[in-house]
């Protein structure tokens, strides 16, 4: 059965697993005792092992079945969660996303076994229940479901199902009626459906399914549907079978009595069965497997080995529920999965829409005549309305909680404790904090090299932080909060913070400035060198991370993100690294201006103020024009120049300036006009234009006419 279909539903439910068990394990750690975690760990665990048999994965499958096992003892009470067994289980997790990444890259699971975590996890487990064989490995039976759940139902055979079943039973084989409960909580039914009679398929031959195929496909029944099983496995292999698929309730199996059974009709209440004493249920099998309803009176297709039923785990939930039904699962149905493709293609609806108000805008602004037609007017506001919420909408579509990031920081930081020999804690808060979905994507390898820089070169040792009367226990903290248009994520740290001589000192030795420069620059532009390629202050460099190697990658990729970040440090005290990033890249409000005959667009959340300055008022520091603006040096930035721009040729007697910030610095954009504020759709140059990194993209605006978008981040 091709199965490769459903790949993606596979990789996104395993990682959401692997993520949920990484979380409960850490609280396991902590709390040994806390039923709900162990609780969690055990389902999550069982649904893992599920999916990954129905992939075909057997390595993934095996593994999580031993880890699985382990679970359930101590969920019994029989074993408690040892230090040793928690390290077991996090290596078992690795296993497990190394095995992911492999099925991501090439659809098959590699052929590393990881026999010594299986045999590790058997080895704790044997000394924890004192026995050689684990008992979690015996399959447990099922709770009893009451017979007030089964009567008044019954299967009937059609002739050639009834013909099937007889030639079985003359062979020596086993026919079973199989009633499956699904658990009330489950989502997917129809996947959990398709999983049972895969794993059935494997057993025997599957005869009869009520509902039909096509209604079990369409999630067309309630939380329980049953079959008609020939096969020479045991009533006991077939109950673990279909018990081993997660999110199952339970299962009744039960001989079916075919002698009788003739007809082509399935019944549709209790009365009907009543009324055909001959294919009524044998009076000595109270418990016998009772059916869900179908929608229909079709006789059902002979199923073939269920290959049908694999639609099933795609298809949509169609059924009506009842009114009750509805309200309880409303809270579960309420997200859903979207491709960030066909996220992509909306925005750029809304930014057509949004191109064209501009374009009735500039119409109107031409001429008295329309300035002076209400009905224009009034169609230019609705216009602007419509748009404004319809960028809100998608906007909030796009936003995904921080959480999803910062989630795995916990089980690093854990990690990286263990492997440094220092004790430290990580602090989150703000993790509901939301961001654009793109800019979610890409900020996970920055934040965890920051995380990593503080816990290896951030944080002293336990003896010397004891040495110095701190408390042996380090703190990292990732903070993330919305601050205007932007969101701040900070990553800071109770360690020795950074020694500005030392920065200066091994600059001057490398030749990155001169002793001259060196004497002329502030702390914070020496600690900034730290963001310059291969600059590092480590003695050692280790593989954990280094002081300096890699933060260049990090501004680079936060910037490249439309984002700044800075260091503020306190020798003895530790270090505060803030990254600000914009909440959304597609569109912006900007301050259009004019440099020459050419326009540009500034992004309004990086302007400080917008000043008039007589040339008179320009001074020189350094043979570099500034500015004294309220007690502050700002150095001015002349656009026509950097961008090549011919300029105007006209005398003037003052200049136009842009203030523009980049977290505590300033600088000012000499500009020859100001057209005004506009919201602009960004749009990408493209890889066929080696652009500078002052340009950071482009926007049509209302008249056609381009305007390029400037990056402050790399002007100041």
């Amino acid at each position: 059965m091709d199965v490769s279909q459903y790949l993606g539903i596979f990789i996104d439910e395993t990682r959401g697993h692997l993520q949920e068990l990484n979380e409960q394990i850490l609280i396991l750690e902590k709390e040994p005792e806390n039923e709900d975690t162990i609780n969690e760990i055990f389902r999550a665990a069982h649904s893992l092992k599920g999916m990954a048999g129905t992939m075909g994965y057997k390595r993934m499958q095996r593994l999580t079945h031993d880890m699985e096992n382990v679970f359930s003892e101590i969920r019994n009470g029989k074993m408690k969660a040892s230090p040793n067994l928690i390290d077991l289980l996090f290596r078992g997790l690795d296993a497990l996303e190394s095995y992911l990444d492999i099925i991501i890259n090439t659809q098959d699971e590699g052929t590393e076994d990881n026999q010594d975590i299986i045999d590790g996890l058997q080895k704790v487990m044997e000394e924890g229940l004192g026995t050689n064989t684990p008992e979690a490995a015996q399959p447990k039976a099922p709770a009893a479901v009451p017979s007030e759940e089964l009567k008044g139902r019954h299967l009937v055979l059609a002739e050639h199902e009834l013909a099937a079943a007889l030639k079985a039973k003359d062979e020596g084989e086993n026919v079973f009626e199989i009633t499956v409960f699904v658990q009330p909580s489950c989502i997917l039914k129809a996947a959990r459906a398709f999983l049972v009679f895969k794993a059935l398929e494997e057993a025997g031959d599957i005869i009869k399914s009520v509902p039909e195929v096509q209604d079990i496909e369409d999630e067309k029944f309630d939380f329980d549907f049953s079959m008609v099983l020939l096969t020479r496995k045991s009533e006991d292999e077939i109950r673990t079978a279909v018990m081993n698929v997660s999110e199952i309730k339970d299962v009744v199996i039960a001989p079916a009595n075919i002698s009788s059974k003739v007809g082509a009709q399935v019944p549709q209440q209790a009365a009907e069965v009543q009324e055909n004493p001959a294919s009524a249920a044998p009076s000595d099998n109270e418990n016998q497997a009772v059916p869900a309803q179908p929608e229909n009176n079709a006789p059902a297709q002979n199923m073939g080995g269920a290959a049908a039923a694999a639609q099933a785990v795609a298809a949509p939930a169609a059924a009506k529920q009842t009114a009750a039904k509805t309200a309880s699962k409303a809270a579960v149905n309420r997200s859903v999965r979207v491709d960030i493709e066909k996220l992509d293609d909306l925005m750029n609806l809304v930014s057509e829409l949004i191109i064209a108000k501009n374009g009735l805008v500039s119409v109107n602004g031409d001429g008295e005549k329309s300035m002076h037609d209400n009905g224009f007017n009034e169609q230019i506001e609705y216009l602007e309305r419509v748009t404004t919420n319809l960028h809100q909408s998608v906007m909030k579509v796009r936003m995904v909680p921080i959480e999803s990031v910062v989630n795995r920081f916990p089980r690093m930081i854990r990690d990286l404790s263990k492997k440094l020999g220092k004790k430290m804690d990580l602090y989150m808060t703000g993790e509901d904090t939301e961001l654009d979905r793109t800019v979610i994507d890409e900020i996970g390898d920055p934040l965890m090299h920051l995380l990593r820089n503080a816990a290896d070169h951030g944080l002293e040792t336990n003896e010397e932080r004891v040495r110095l009367g701190k408390q042996e226990v380090g703190s990292i903290f990732l903070d993330a909060y919305q601050e205007g248009n932007n969101v701040v994520i900070e990553v800071r740290d109770d360690g020795a913070g950074i020694n500005v001589e030392k920065v200066k000192q091994k600059a001057i030795t490398k030749g990155t400035i001169t002793e001259e420069q060196a004497e002329m620059m502030s702390d914070k532009e020496i600690i900034d060198l730290l963001f310059r390629p291969s600059f590092s202050t480590a003695e050692v460099i280790s593989d954990v991370s280094g002081r300096g190697v890699g933060l260049d990658v990090v501004k680079t990729k936060i910037e490249a993100l439309g984002g700044s970040i800075e260091i503020r440090t306190t020798l003895g005290e530790g270090s505060n690294f803030i990254i600000r990033l914009p909440l959304t890249l597609a569109i912006i409000q900007t301050l259009m201006v004019e440099v020459g005959n050419e326009k540009y667009a500034i992004p309004l959340g990086s302007i400080e103020t917008i000043e008039d300055i007589a040339l008179d008022d320009v001074k020189y520091v350094q043979n570099k024009e500034v500015i004294n603006l309220r007690s502050s040096v700002i150095p001015l930035i002349r656009l026509d120049k950097i961008l090549d721009v011919e300029p105007t040729g006209e005398e003037l007697v003052s200049l136009t300036v842009v203030i523009v910030k980049k977290g505590d610095k300033l600088a000012g954009l000499v500009v020859d006009n100001l057209i005004g504020q506009l919201e602009i759709v960004i749009k990408s140059i493209g890889k066929y234009i080696n652009n500078s990194k002052l340009i950071s993209g482009a926007t049509i605006l209302g008249d056609g006419e381009i305007a390029l978008i400037l990056d402050v981040n790399v002007l100041v």
